[in-house]
């Protein structure tokens, strides 16, 4: 019988197979969830931009659909400062785009609903109790940590370097996400900013084993059997995935995403900050071309996005991507055509095979 070769993810999610979907803030929803934990994997609940009210209804609809455990995934950030000036100085360098597609520069200023974990959510939490509870940007308080960890939950969070991984085992963590360069989306990036620190999955996973006792999870840059494999090998325990996962029919992707995913290439992302304010991997469009994937002017996080909202209202009905966030890891090159749980069942059967082969 073949098995795999580290079941230490396995015993403490409660899953069968060592696959994690990515919680994708705006991309992921219960439909996903529900199929990824139907094969077996660890379904995921993106809850950064969702009211509680919707939280509750999603994970009713997960619960109803699968007895997998599940996993609901919050921000850690702190909320920026209040800093008019820099909000000025970001919109008027968009007064052009405003300009040419008609939108009104005068209006007020959109705001993001991107909302950093807090008593709220941690009470919420203690109501729904999910079997995992997972951060994007290091931890919440340590208060919050323990009451989540209370509730039976298991804490997991985000490390794109072995210092983060290392803090993150200090602070409570259960296990821990090695996330690669590679990786699409936003950096989990939090004991620094500085882009110069962020590493490849192929050398940040070894390197996170050795430093940590937990088990680790590799992300970033794997998109099939191949990669999930390789993980094994380089010390992971699991695998999550993100960009795999938008191919699926039950991602809430835009039929433009959609598109560009289909479209694009290996070398047809960068790290951005001008949709959101932090670093975060996407498809290049027009307006990373024009001013830049990384632009000084973009407010800290998550305040960049407000003042392109206005510019995506106008350009996405007559289907123009170049203001909208296209998030992408590096693997986007390589594309299937499958429903999530078939995916995850095709995906957990070649990685055995792969490594049954290696063992022989």
């Amino acid at each position: 019988m073949i098995a795999w070769p580290d079941t230490r993810l396995l015993k403490l999610f409660g899953i069968e197979v060592p696959l994690l979907l990515s919680p994708m803030a705006g991309a992921a929803g219960s439909a996903l969830a529900i199929a990824v934990g139907q094969a077996g994997g660890l379904p995921s609940l993106p809850c950064a931009m969702l009211s509680h009210e919707q939280i509750r209804a999603e994970v009713a609809l997960i619960r109803a659909g699968t007895r997998a455990p599940l996993n609901l995934n919050f921000f850690s950030h702190q909320m920026p400062a209040a800093n008019p000036e820099a909000d000025k100085a970001w919109k008027e360098l968009l007064r052009p785009y405003y300009a040419q597609l008609g939108a009104d520069f005068d209006a007020p200023t959109p705001t993001s609903n991107r909302a950093p974990f807090d008593e709220a959510s941690c009470a919420l939490v203690e109501e729904l109790r999910p079997e995992v509870v997972s951060f994007h940007f290091g931890l919440p308080p340590a208060e919050f940590v323990q009451r989540v960890k209370a509730t039976g939950a298991k804490v997991i969070s985000s490390a794109t370097t072995v210092d983060e991984a290392v803090w993150l085992q200090q602070h409570g963590c259960d296990a821990i996400i090695a996330m690669g360069l590679e990786a699409g989306g936003h950096r989990g990036m939090f004991l620094s900013d500085q882009l110069h620190t962020q590493i490849g999955t192929m050398a940040l996973v070894p390197q996170i084993a050795d430093a940590v006792s937990v088990p680790v999870i590799a992300a970033g840059g794997i998109a099939d059997s191949r990669g999930v494999a390789a993980a094994f090998m380089l010390g992971a325990s699991a695998v999550q995935l993100g960009t795999a996962y938008l191919f699926c029919p039950q991602a809430k992707t835009s039929a433009l995403h959609q598109a560009a995913l289909r479209n694009a290439k290996d070398s047809q992302t960068a790290l951005t900050n001008l949709f959101t304010g932090r670093p975060a991997r996407g498809i290049v469009n027009r307006i990373m071309l024009e001013i830049g994937p990384i632009n000084a002017a973009a407010p800290a996080f998550p305040g960049a996005g407000g003042a392109l909202m206005p510019l995506r209202g106008k350009a996405e009905p007559l289907g123009d991507d170049g203001f909208m966030n296209l998030w992408a890891g590096q693997a986007v090159g390589i594309k299937h055509a499958l429903g999530a749980e078939e995916f995850t069942r095709q995906l957990a059967i070649q990685t055995l095979e792969k490594l049954a082969g290696l063992r022989n």
